[in-house]
């Protein structure tokens, strides 16, 4: 998309498209902030209210075809596969529970590491995952379901736990060399990945020490957790699978598919009988069903709020907004994470404005890869921070709490966007000036 496509909409047709999203966030966010309970409002009744907007507000199609708009967006292979992966994290993660394997692992884990160190060794796990296997959602579904056990062992929080998780499974994302996100910004910045992750790194790692530092000092003096000493390390193995080979960069599909059938199998050399099995299976299935239809209802919105124009109307609207290198980076930044509010897809949105980033990078003086870790890093803040995002609706459906829960605790992806903020003042890394070529070179 380049600046000659983006100069149409009028602003009563734009700001109409772009309407669906505020009636979510009145609906759903508001509305819960104002009663003071997140629990109140199901996420599904405000999106359903939302999506059902944006079909009336659609007038240029018949009723049939904006349906089909909507039904097309939420059945895209991405959302597809994504329900692959909500019913598989499901059917793994009731079973390895009713089993006692989720028990196990924790008791494992809980016997080396003392109780002032757990949540940072969570958040370092979860940074080490994720940056291994490129994939949040993979380190979400490996490490949720540990993570809540170990907080209710301990009396804790589970929203702050599960909040752990998420910051360090979107630090990875961002950072990761096989990550979606970092393909995508690379791409269409048109600049190595070794580049951009210099580029990267020098926002992202010191977001995550803070964190982990706040982390170590919230957990000093954290009462011991009583533990169980006789462990069933056969328990164990499932979730060593897991890990293991979501580390090792094998798809999640795969990876959870070989959870459930270890799981079988320890089951089975346990005497546990077959249809029972199935049933801790089908239990595990069917919790997922609040999460599939809030996808669904999410992306069809959203497909609706696409086709509508809104998508090209913000970057109508925010592409006159530029003055300067800061202003320009700035403007980036913005463009991105709005889109991303409105997609609730990181990826997707880094795409959506690469090519007009692109420009606006030439035009303005900034380091193509400075650009690419700007989109990066702040599609993942907003992506992180967002509770209709997949990432945080498949955490907190694992652990059985409303998706604004682990809000307050989501001190990474704010860390992450003040450095953003600082490495915009203060222009870092270093820039580089634009040939006539379009090519890049050190100062």
């Amino acid at each position: 998309m380049n600046t000659a496509e983006i100069k149409t909409i009028s602003n009563k047709t734009g700001l109409l498209a772009l309407s669906p999203v505020l009636v979510f966030l009145v609906i759903y966010v508001a509305v819960s902030a104002m009663i003071g309970d997140f629990y109140k409002m199901p996420i599904s009744v405000a999106l359903t209210a939302a999506s059902m907007w944006s079909i009336v507000i659609m007038r240029k199609h018949s009723l049939i075809k904006r349906l089909e708009i909507f039904s097309r967006a939420a059945g895209q292979f991405n959302i597809l596969y994504m329900i692959w992966v909500f019913v598989l994290a499901g059917a793994f993660a009731t079973l390895a529970n009713e089993l006692g394997a989720v028990d196990a692992t924790v008791n494992l884990t809980l016997k080396y590491f003392p109780a002032d160190f757990v949540v940072p060794t969570i958040f370092f796990a979860a940074c080490f995952i994720s940056f291994s296997i490129g994939t949040s959602v993979g380190t979400v579904v490996a490490l949720t379901p540990l993570a809540v056990e170990m907080a209710t062992a301990g009396g804790n929080d589970v929203a702050f736990y599960v909040a752990v998780v998420l910051g360090g499974a979107f630090f990875g994302d961002n950072l990761s060399f096989i990550s979606d996100t970092t393909i995508a910004s690379t791409r269409s910045q048109e600049c190595d990945m070794s580049d951009k992750f210099k580029a990267n790194i020098t926002i992202a790692l010191p977001a995550a020490l803070a964190t982990l530092a706040l982390y170590i000092f919230k957990s000093h003096g954290t009462p011991e957790i009583v533990i169980t000493d006789d462990v069933n390390l056969w328990l164990v193995v499932p979730y060593l699978i897991v890990i293991a080979t979501a580390v090792i960069g094998i798809n999640v599909t795969v990876v959870l598919t070989l959870g459930i059938g270890s799981t079988l199998s320890v089951g089975l050399c346990n005497g546990h009988d077959p249809l029972q099995l199935a049933g801790f299976m089908g239990e595990g299935i069917n919790s997922m069903g609040n999460l599939i239809i809030i996808t669904l209802l999410a992306t069809g919105m959203l497909g609706i709020i696409k086709a509508a124009g809104g998508i090209v109307y913000l970057l109508q609207v925010m592409t006159k907004k530029i003055t300067g290198t800061r202003g320009a980076q700035a403007i980036l930044t913005l463009l991105v994470g709005l889109v991303n509010l409105c997609t609730a897809n990181n990826t997707v949105a880094i795409i959506t404005v690469g090519d007009i980033a692109r420009e606006i990078s030439d035009k303005y003086g900034i380091d193509r890869r400075k650009t690419a870790s700007l989109l990066d890093s702040a599609s993942c803040v907003v992506q992180c921070l967002i509770p209709y995002g997949a990432q945080t609706l498949l955490a907190t459906s694992l652990a059985g709490i409303s998706p604004a829960a682990p809000f307050p605790y989501l001190y990474y992806p704010w860390s992450l966007a003040i450095m953003i903020v600082i490495s915009i003042i203060f222009l870092f890394p270093h820039r580089v000036r634009i040939t006539t070529s379009g090519t890049q070179q050190e100062p």
